[in-house]
């Protein structure tokens, strides 16, 4: 499917400030998405991870996009490809992977301030991860970006979701300052979404999410893509997701295979 041509602002705006939200192109796809999250969910994988507070959980799992029907469909047939694609000004838009994230009502675990470039084994400026819910998203359990953190020129170190870091051996990576504790200082957005709206950044974006307090889940269907200047990168260590058999055949700066990563889009 073709996508609509978005507008020159829109990609100015995601260009300038990393972050930008996309009203109602995925509509569609919503119904097709929740039977792929109830397949997900009922059969993870073996990367699957739950982190609970004792009376709800926050599920996430990941690299199933070519084996659930209705992930695959979304990333073959959709118009997101192309989204990313403009989004980026590549020519190519590559899938990484994709990543359902789902917090059940009552599981208040908030996602800690990160980006995710240093948790990749991709390193390029042309990147970009849609983030569609699933369900209603009101502005309070929202994803939250800082805006224009992708120019910060920063690596910040990669943290798991219950605060350990990873053991990266590099010397490039930084702490993430408190963002919570001075909010003020940032240029912090989100919003209130409804099904078939999505938020694009770039890998380098600053984001988190607050715990989930409502009456209802929040799931969220996120797809990782990169164009045509992405680059394997060693990032000192183990990455998430984990491509430990890439590690083996490439080095910093190799082209990524295109047989595990395709190219779904082209201009």
């Amino acid at each position: 499917m073709t996508a609509p041509q978005l507008s020159t602002e829109t990609r100015s705006a995601f260009r300038d400030r990393g972050v930008v939200v996309l009203r109602g192109l995925f509509a569609d796809w919503i119904d097709p998405l929740r039977e792929g999250a109830r397949r997900n969910l009922a059969s993870p994988s073996p990367l699957h991870r739950n982190y609970t507070n004792g009376r709800a959980r926050f599920f996430g799992d990941y690299c199933n996009w070519a084996a659930i029907p209705e992930f695959s469909a979304f990333v073959r047939d959709s118009a997101a490809g192309d989204v990313a694609r403009q989004l980026m000004g590549s020519r190519v838009a590559r899938i990484f992977h994709e990543h359902l994230l789902v917090k059940e009502a009552g599981a208040d675990i908030p996602t800690p301030w990160h980006h995710d470039s240093p948790y990749y084994c991709v390193a390029g400026q042309q990147t970009v991860s849609l983030w569609l819910p699933l369900d209603p998203v009101p502005r309070e359990i929202c994803l939250e970006s800082v805006a224009g953190s992708h120019a910060w020129g920063k690596l910040f170190r990669p943290r798991r979701f219950d605060g350990t870091a990873y053991d990266h051996q590099t010397d490039d990576l930084v702490e993430m300052p408190d963002i919570s504790a001075d909010r003020d200082a940032y240029d912090i957005v989100s919003w209130d979404l409804a099904p078939g709206d999505c938020i694009a950044f770039n890998f380098m974006t600053v984001h988190g999410a607050p715990g989930n307090r409502t009456a209802g889940a929040r799931r969220a269907f996120s797809t990782r893509w990169f164009g045509e200047d992405a680059v394997y990168a060693d990032r000192g260590g183990a990455t998430s997701p984990p491509y430990p058999h890439l590690a083996e055949r490439l080095k910093a700066g190799d082209p990524l295979p295109l047989d595990e990563f395709p190219i779904i889009a082209t201009a």
